[in-house]
């Protein structure tokens, strides 16, 4: 299990690859369009989504499989979406390490140096959920209890708060108090949440508390 060390990347301009042509692939570029990253997809094949967005020249596409010569252009991040290939994992992780890119194979944790999480995004509003690996099912589904709850009025929130933290900036030269006022305005903000487990998980825990008391 890597738990690793989470941050956001500035991939603004930044040339990256996805490998593969499926849904999976398709979500990686729009996530890295949506970044800024300057996209090249690798596949004999593409979705009906993909095939527009090569088409109308928002990414680059290479239809064939590929080659160790594609990292030669600069590649600073690979997302591979491809499974059950050995060598071509073995070649990623080995070129990430000579090349000095990040490389990200999908379900395959010990062939790449880092891993993407879930992710909730309203706005600026961007939540990472991970286990570590442990199970992406039980990410993916947190992730779609917790999207309802920031719905548009959470956007529209956040853009207040974005003029009104450039109006403090304008008006409030003491940085002290513009970070005051900035936190007793979050601090009414209030997220209220339930959760429920599985049976089996409920009669394990009865079970251990029963041997603990024994």
């Amino acid at each position: 299990m890597k738990c690793g060390f989470q941050i956001n990347l500035d991939v603004q301009d930044r040339i990256c690859l996805v490998i593969g042509g499926d849904d999976v692939a398709a979500e990686r570029v729009n996530r890295l369009l949506e970044a800024g990253a300057k996209v090249t997809i690798i596949s004999p094949g593409l979705t009906d989504d993909l095939k527009k967005l090569a088409a109308s020249g928002k990414i680059l596409h290479r239809g064939r499989n590929f080659r160790k010569s594609d990292v030669d252009d600069g590649v600073w991040l690979i997302m591979n979406t491809l499974r059950g290939d050995q060598t071509l994992l073995r070649d990623l992780l080995a070129l990430s390490k000579k090349k000095g890119f990040l490389v990200s194979s999908s379900d395959e944790p010990d062939y790449s140096n880092f891993t993407m999480p879930a992710l909730v995004a309203r706005g600026p509003l961007r939540i990472a959920i991970s286990t570590s690996g442990v199970s992406p099912a039980l990410a993916s589904r947190l992730r779609q209890d917790l999207e309802p709850l920031f719905d548009e009025r959470f956007e529209v929130f956040l853009e207040w708060l974005d003029v009104y933290r450039a109006h403090l900036h304008e008006t409030e030269p003491n940085a002290e108090k513009r970070h005051e006022i900035l936190r007793e305005v979050v601090a009414k903000v209030k997220l209220q949440a339930r959760i429920e487990f599985p049976k089996v998980e409920r009669r394990e825990e009865t079970k251990q508390s029963e041997q603990k008391g024994t």
